[in-house]
C-alpha cells in the first residue's frame, strides 16, 4: 500500500480519445519529505513521517526545527505521518513524489469535510419532517426522547441530536485515478472528494480488494493538438 498528502485544488473535466467525458478532481501533490520513520523495534509500529509545503523559519519552534534539521530539509507546515508496506523502502531525507501512483490505480482519499455549523436533525441525519397540516405545529423537532420505560430519567449518549455539522474526517473508497502529472505535480481523480479547495488530503491505495481493476484511460492532449496545428 502507498500513501501520500496533497492539497485539493478543485474539479474540471477531461475527455477521452473515444469522445467520453469525465468529471475529474486535481489534487496538487507536492514532493513529501521523509522527517522520521517509526520502526517496529523503536515505536511498535511502521510509518513515515513526512512534511508537506514550505513554512517560514522564524514561525517554526526549536523543537521542531532539530526534526528538519537531522532530516537536511526546509520547516514544513504541514507533518502527519503515512504508511503502507511499499513506503517502507524511503529513508530520512527522500521525497516521496507523484509518481508513486499512475493512471489505472484505485485509491482512497482522506479528507476533512466541510464545515456547515449548528444544523437540525433533519438535515444533519435526515430524519422526516412532520406533519404541516390539521393544526400540527410540531415539523423540524428532534422527536421523542424515550426509551419504551427504560431509563427515562435520562437522554442516553449517542442520541441524534442537533448540533455541529460536518468539519470530520472523510473517507471516500475506491476511486479511479484518470491521469498523474509528474511534471505539474498533480493527481486527476475521477469524481469528487471530500473538503473545500486547497484542503490537505490524503491519497492511499485502495484498501477493498477489487473484483474488476479499470483500464488506464487515453486522455485528450490539446497541447500536442495544437502544436501540431501550428
Amino acid at each position: 500500500m502507498k500513501s501520500i498528502l496533497g492539497r485539493k485544488a478543485g474539479m474540471t473535466q477531461v475527455f477521452t480519445t473515444d469522445g467520453v467525458m469525465v468529471p475529474v478532481t486535481v489534487i496538487e501533490v507536492l514532493p513529501n519529505v521523509v522527517l522520521q520513520k517509526k520502526t517496529v523495534e523503536n515505536d511498535g509500529y511502521e510509518a513515515l513521517q513526512v512534511g508537506y509545503e514550505e513554512q517560514r523559519a522564524n514561525i517554526t519552534n526549536k523543537p521542531s526545527k532539530g526534526i528538519f534539521d537531522k532530516a537536511n530539509t526546509t520547516p514544513k507546515k504541514f507533518v502527519k505521518e503515512i504508511s503502507g508496506d511499499e513506503m517502507n523502502s524511503y529513508n530520512v531525507g527522500d521525497e516521496v513524489k507523484v509518481g508513486i501512483f499512475k493512471a489505472g490505480d484505485v485509491v482512497d482519499v482522506i479528507g476533512t469535510s466541510k464545515g456547515k455549523g449548528f444544523s437540525g436533525s433533519i438535515k444533519k441525519f435526515g430524519y422526516s419532517i412532520g406533519p404541516k397540516g390539521h393544526g400540527s405545529g410540531y415539523h423540524r423537532g428532534v422527536g421523542s426522547m424515550a426509551t419504551v420505560g427504560r431509563t427515562n430519567n435520562r437522554i442516553h449518549p449517542g442520541k441524534k441530536m442537533p448540533g455541529h455539522y460536518g468539519n470530520q474526517q472523510v473517507t471516500v473508497l475506491n476511486l479511479e485515478v484518470v491521469s498523474v502529472d509528474e511534471t505539474r505535480n498533480a493527481i486527476l481523480v475521477k469524481g469528487c472528494i471530500p473538503g473545500p479547495k486547497k484542503s490537505l488530503v490524503t491519497v492511499r491505495t485502495a484498501v477493498k480488494a477489487q473484483s474488476k481493476m479499470p483500464t488506464a484511460k487515453t486522455l485528450v492532449n490539446y497541447t500536442a493538438e495544437s502544436t501540431v496545428s501550428e
